[in-house]
């Protein structure tokens, strides 16, 4: 009986301790320093399953290249056309900010509501390849649960409806 009072103890405060560390900003992460695009790529996907890149391709040795592979995104008519329209959906997006917004570059975090866990998203304007590369990763966590792939194909949607 105390086992199991102990248990449904730990069960209650464990939630409430967790949901305390993120308003209290424990759980934001760093940004990290090295973002941006460098010699015409974007960062590498994180060597675990937390991030997606449409650049992963580009890291044929890379441990997590297949399950972070994702489309690029299409342009939707010039460079400056596009970048708005997609910080126009970022923008839109629940936790979505812009943080830095460059001709051909944008850079965006997205904050989840009560965790305050925060995912580090870019978006290139690739001249050669006439699309947006993308990569999106979580700072926090071995692990995103899909998070990442799903809002990169929601803002591709979101992008095609406009």
């Amino acid at each position: 009986m105390v086992v199991v009072k102990w248990i449904l103890i730990v069960l209650v405060l464990l939630p409430l301790a967790l949901l305390a560390a993120g308003q209290a900003g424990l759980l934001t992460g760093h940004a990290p320093s090295d973002l941006g695009v460098h010699d015409g790529r974007l960062k590498p996907p994180s060597s675990t399953p937390n991030s997606v890149s449409s650049q992963a391709g580009l890291y044929p040795d890379h441990p997590m290249r297949a399950y972070a592979a994702v489309a690029p995104l299409p342009m939707r008519g010039q460079t400056t056309a596009t970048l708005a329209a997609v910080r126009s959906v970022v923008e839109a997006i629940p936790g979505g900010v812009v943080v830095t917004s460059e001709p051909g570059y944008l850079y965006a975090q997205f904050t989840t509501r009560w965790l305050k866990f925060v995912d580090d998203v870019e978006f290139w304007v690739d001249p050669a390849a006439n699309v947006v590369q993308v990569r999106s990763a979580s700072r926090l966590g071995g692990k995103d649960f899909g998070v990442n792939r799903a809002r990169v194909e929601a803002i591709r949607t979101a992008l095609a409806q406009r």
